[in-house]
């Protein structure tokens, strides 16, 4: 890494220091799923549960669950079933999204089981998940010395120098973000044989069942599963579903109730400003002028915003925000739905019901849809993403013959 700039200047080092950081392209690339490693993680997820504060947080407790041995196990299990070497591709540089407390460590964890070394810059806004996960890196860092060239997390403000000194010595460089933000990181040149995954803006459903819903008894938990998947990320996340998508011969009372749950939830767990109410009712009118039968919901207040559309267009989600605006469709057949789903920023689907209706969409041979999870599941991360392959993009491949 170039000398000439210095690596302490507008960097807070939340993980890791400006020294290993200096250094970080000398740092031995690993097997993916390193013993040391996936004890690192086993004890960072113990460290994590017993964290009194981040048991406060639904989205911290996710992830030390899905670092636990047996997963870690499973992932390993399903990881070497194959014929050749692998090893990680060296040093990864990701630029993890502003708006996304955990993903970071998502982003972090799927990198260093796969053998590498990482730079990872976290959110500049004061995510209090973020302090407690690199905090329990830290502590448990401390009984793993070998690993700390190999877990770095920074934050800075946005410098396109300190972008190109962290890219210009990366095998791979991760950017979770906005277009624009990937616009602004590519501005900062990869070396020639270095390789880039860019997840930019894309957009979610949710398809329920009506006939289903109403025979679910413990619609209290669907309410909070829906909770988890938009309002815990002010539905900011890719994954979190902005239109629902009603189908079966019981959509009037599953409305009611559906609705109905979610907003106990709402109203006793979310944190709402003024200004989210007034850029959800700018969006909707702005939408409902250009649009035909386009009726808003009334409501008690603002926490839910809900929009029921005559139609499914593709400028639709043109016109989407975040903080609990829904826009909602009554679907007679599912095909209904396919120009939406045809657009390749659809991202995910979640659903209640039978899974079955979305499978048939697919056949279709549409560009869009790379994950199908039941409702309450969206946020659960796994190493195949965005219908990208992780393990394949991060590691390199040594053939025998």
């Amino acid at each position: 890494m170039p000398q000439s700039f210095d690596l302490e200047k507008g960097i807070t080092y939340l993980v890791g220091n400006a020294k290993l950081a200096s250094n970080i392209s000398l740092v031995p690339a690993l097997k993916p799923f390193d013993d040391n490693v996936t004890a690192f993680l086993v004890d960072v997820s113990k460290e994590l549960m017993a964290d009194r504060k981040a048991r406060t947080y639904s989205d911290v407790i996710t992830y030390a669950y899905w670092i636990r041995k047996a997963s870690l196990n499973s992932l390993k299990e399903r990881f070497n079933s194959r014929e050749y070497v692998r090893f990680g591709r060296g040093n990864v540089f990701h630029i993890a999204p502003s708006n996304v407390a955990v993903n970071f460590a998502y982003s972090l964890t799927a990198s260093l089981i796969m053998g590498n070394s990482n730079i990872v810059r976290v959110p500049s806004k004061d995510f209090e998940q973020i302090e407690i996960i690199t905090a329990a890196y830290n502590r448990v860092l401390e009984s793993y010395e070998s690993l700390k060239p190999y877990i770095i997390c920074v934050r800075y403000e946005r410098n396109e120098e300190i972008n190109s000194i962290f890219s210009n010595v990366a095998d791979v460089r991760i950017v979770w973000g906005g277009n624009q933000t990937i616009s602004e990181i590519r501005k900062s040149p990869l070396p020639p044989r270095s390789s880039e995954i860019c997840f930019a803006d894309r957009f979610s459903i949710a398809v329920i069942d009506s006939d289903h819903y109403m025979e679910i008894e413990d619609k209290k938990k669907v309410a909070e599963d829906f909770y988890n998947d938009t309002y815990l990320t002010d539905q900011n996340a890719c994954t979190s579903p902005r239109i629902v998508v009603w189908t079966g011969s019981k959509v009037k009372d599953a409305k009611n109730i559906f609705w109905s749950e979610e907003y106990k939830i709402v109203k006793n767990k979310y944190h709402f400003q003024s200004i989210q109410a007034v850029n959800k009712l700018a969006k909707v009118l702005e939408y409902a002028a250009i649009t035909k039968d386009v009726r808003i919901v009334e409501h008690t207040d603002n926490l839910i915003v809900r929009v029921e559309v005559p139609k499914i267009t593709e400028e639709l989600m043109n016109y989407f925000d975040n903080s609990g605006l829904f826009f909602e469709y009554e679907c007679g057949n599912i095909s209904e739905i396919e120009k939406l789903c045809n657009d390749n920023k659809c991202q995910t689907v979640s659903y209640i019901g039978n899974k079955d209706l979305i499978i048939k969409l697919l056949e279709k041979g549409i560009r869009g849809i790379d994950r199908v999870v039941p409702v309450g599941k969206t946020m659960d991360f796994d190493l195949i993403w965005d219908g990208c392959n992780l393990p394949a993009v991060l590691t390199r491949i040594v053939t025998f013959k």
